[in-house]
């Protein structure tokens, strides 16, 4: 089973764009996409609902043209959710939640931190609030969530970790919880196929060449709780893909 998970940075504007071929030719079962920025009566019916495939979509109710989030399904959910429990976490159109027969699948766009004192505490307490969550889940099966996490785990998973210790996106605090995430028994599964690779990331600036010179962060993930570890048969980036500032994460599952 394959998965892909792609932060495509405005879906109106990426479907504009010849690199959306990425999509006609994706041999994934399931594919999440985060920032589509577009509420779903605002995608054409042809992209909104793809012939031959389950879609769904989750647009934020509080900004227009900000967050949004899709998923493209091969495989029919026994059940689909949207958001999380919590009210202070809704309305950002930030999670969609596909109960499969052997695990639930999340596809979340993580908050950005960068804004302020106060986005950054939403984002931690957005954190929370997910884990809490998918642990009372993990009760009945295993757990696969993907995503923008907007945050560098460790300093090999950015270019220039030094410059960027009081940044958001790779604050102590932020990368803190990641390590909570690892030891509650979530597996990145990326540095679990590829414990030594360097230089991959999954984010580059517009500004400074940055993606021409490689001067990126690994942001974008696939965990999955420990019970799927052993059923983890490949992981990777696809970094050759172009069609926004993000590009497309892999994982594959003997389910």
């Amino acid at each position: 089973m394959k998965l892909t998970s792609w932060n495509v940075n405005g879906f109106r504007a990426v479907r504009k764009k010849p690199e959306w071929q990425w999509f006609e030719e994706n041999e994934a079962d399931v594919i999440g996409i985060q920032e589509t920025k577009a509420m779903p009566e605002q995608i054409a019916e042809e992209d909104r609902h793809p012939e031959g495939i389950y879609s769904y979509w989750l647009g934020s109710t509080v900004k227009k043209g900000y967050s949004g989030t899709a998923v493209f399904s091969k495989l029919k959910p026994l059940s689909v959710s949207y958001d999380l429990p919590n009210s202070e976490y809704q309305g950002e159109g930030r999670v969609i939640h596909l109960e499969f027969e052997a695990f639930h699948y999340f596809n979340i766009y993580f908050p950005n931190g960068q804004a302020g004192e106060e986005r950054l505490e939403y984002k931690l307490g957005f954190y929370d609030a997910f884990l809490e969550h998918a642990e009372e889940l993990r009760k009945s099966k295993p757990i696969v969530v993907c995503g923008d996490f907007n945050t560098a785990h460790k300093p090999v998973d950015l270019a220039r970790p030094k410059p960027n210790e009081g940044t958001s996106g790779f604050l102590p605090i932020e990368r803190a919880w990641l390590d909570k995430l690892v030891e509650a028994g979530y597996v990145d599964t990326f540095r679990h196929v590829n414990p030594d690779a360097k230089d991959k990331y999954s984010w580059w600036s517009y500004r400074f060449n940055a993606r021409k010179n490689n001067t990126g962060w690994r942001i974008d993930y696939f965990f999955v709780s420990e019970e799927l570890k052993d059923s983890i048969k490949d992981a990777w980036i696809e970094d050759s893909q172009f069609g926004s500032d993000h590009c497309p994460v892999w994982l594959e599952l003997d389910i």
